[in-house]
């Protein structure tokens, strides 16, 4: 995958952070009679169009959703196989990502995963930590619900006053401004966990199209719709008019 400089010719500009809850794998393989993973496959080529779409329109941030933390519950087989393409789709996609100028996070609890998957993650980011063209964020293993409880423990740990501020900068999305808009794929009308608390303001699209099909024209229409709508965070519409939206 070779990310394209040119930027898009959408008039407003892109979000600087899109947030992804990709959706829909499972159900695409079914339609076609086959197995589950093969959708999971598809939505690994998914991701990187939708990566390669972002950077030409100049997204600085994309987190998505890959492996929460009640996809264990899954059976053992699908559970088998999604970590095995995460190992090969990190053996196959690094030394593009480096190219390419973006940096790999992953966001999650390592823990529960194994000591050679927690290895190929830490290895992955290493090799891409000079990137400074986008930040891609894959939250693995990740729950909203674990990010504030974890942030409340480690504030507690160190005996620091817990605080919207202080909570805000211990999560394990921390290092990022919230994400603007949260896309979810498949046709579910929730959210699942994912970010509850960065999403607090962030712009929520859903739509009906399978993750493997969201393509550059499904993101040009999440965005489009963004762009449509007006982001008053507490305050009137007068206020907003040529106002800067609040930092996170």
């Amino acid at each position: 995958m070779t990310l394209n400089p040119q930027r898009s010719t959408l008039n407003a500009p892109a979000p600087r952070h899109i947030a992804i809850v990709m959706d829909g794998n499972g159900r695409w393989a079914k339609r076609r009679f086959l197995p589950r993973l093969a959708g999971h496959k598809q939505g690994v080529e998914s991701l990187r169009r939708c990566l390669k779409a972002c950077a030409a329109r100049g997204v600085a941030v994309l987190t998505v959703f890959a492996f929460s933390s009640e996809n264990w519950n899954r059976p053992h087989d699908e559970v088998s196989g999604l970590m095995e393409l995460m190992g090969k789709a990190l053996l196959r996609e690094v030394p593009q990502l480096v190219h390419d100028g973006v940096r790999l996070r992953f966001v999650g609890e390592r823990g529960g995963l194994s000591a050679g998957m927690r290895e190929a993650l830490a290895q992955a980011e290493a090799a891409t930590a000079q990137g400074a063209r986008m930040l891609l964020n894959v939250c693995f293993n990740y729950g909203g619900r674990w990010d504030i409880a974890q942030a409340a423990a480690s504030l507690a740990a160190r005996g620091e006053a817990i605080t919207e501020e202080s909570l805000h900068g211990a999560m394990a999305m921390g290092h990022v401004p919230d994400p603007d808009l949260l896309i979810r794929t498949g046709g579910e009308l929730r959210i699942s966990n994912f970010l509850l608390w960065q999403a607090a303001y962030a712009e929520l699209y859903f739509t009906d199209a399978l993750w493997p099909d969201f393509d550059e024209a499904a993101l040009d229409a999440a965005i489009a719709d963004f762009n449509a709508r007006e982001r008053r965070f507490g305050r009137t519409s007068e206020q907003v008019v040529g106002a800067e939206p609040p930092a996170c």
